[in-house]
């Protein structure tokens, strides 16, 4: 399933952030998005997964959802959003409980997102025992159990420290080279986006609006931390954005 927007506009009262978004979220793709703090980037993921109603223009699917897709649109956060009470395994399965899925069936489907999650070992841990790596991993879990059709990355790294995010972001290279999937992935860390998007779309500051598109055609098993190609692409994103990121921040400030 494809994700396409088309002629977005969104104001709230009377400061405008989002103007004319059109693009498209290829199925099997991440998209990531960057831009100045303040652009929109959150508001617009929130448009693609129903949370929010533009002032203008509409969010389409496009085409089916992958076979024994239990949420087409699934969101990742960066808070992890776990139940302290519940074990990595009963988070995970939380997400199930509200679909006519036998008990076996949900068993067998948990098992196998742990699996490949690397989480086999801790199905029985609450999250107050695992690091915050971990706890994102329960996230991830949980987003895939349901087979999503584009999963909604909303800075799912940002709350780790930068080793953990290194491993995280081989972990999402595995699991969407294993089995690819379709997302789309809101952040200000620039090597992520350079490290884990097929696309990435680069808004302007405040009212957001699409500067550029970036295509990055080496597939992601190759990019390596370190790798010259990808700090290329982080430097001409970083010259593209340096000087209104600079704006916006001292508009923030100034605020």
């Amino acid at each position: 399933m494809e994700l396409q927007l088309r002629g977005i506009n969104h104001s709230y009262a009377d400061r405008e952030v989002l103007r004319g978004i059109d693009l498209d979220i290829p199925d099997g793709q991440i998209v990531c998005i960057v831009g100045p703090s303040g652009c929109g980037k959150s508001t617009l993921l929130r448009m693609m997964g129903g949370l929010e109603q533009p002032d203008q223009g509409q969010v389409i699917q496009q085409g089916a959802a992958p076979v024994g897709c239990l949420n087409p649109l699934t969101y990742i956060f960066q808070d992890f959003a776990l139940l302290p009470w519940r074990t990595v395994a009963g988070n995970v399965s939380l997400v199930l409980e509200d679909h006519p899925i036998a008990q076996a069936d949900a068993r067998a489907m948990v098992a196998d997102v742990l699996a490949r999650t690397r989480l086999t070992d801790f199905a029985d841990a609450l999250p107050r025992q695992l690091s915050g790596g971990m706890k994102q991993r329960v996230a991830i879990a949980r987003a895939l159990v349901v087979k999503p059709a584009v999963m909604l990355m909303d800075e799912p790294l940002s709350a780790l420290d930068s080793q953990t995010r290194e491993l995280l972001m081989e972990d999402l290279v595995n699991l969407w080279t294993t089995a690819p999937f379709t997302a789309v992935y809101v952040t200000h860390n620039l090597a992520e986006a350079v490290r884990l998007g097929h696309r990435i779309v680069v808004l302007s500051r405040r009212p957001g609006q699409i500067r550029e598109i970036v295509e990055l055609d080496k597939p992601l098993a190759d990019r390596t931390h370190g790798d010259r190609d990808l700090d290329a692409q982080q430097a001409h994103l970083w010259d593209a954005m340096r000087a209104e990121a600079a704006a916006a921040d001292a508009e923030l400030v100034g605020g």
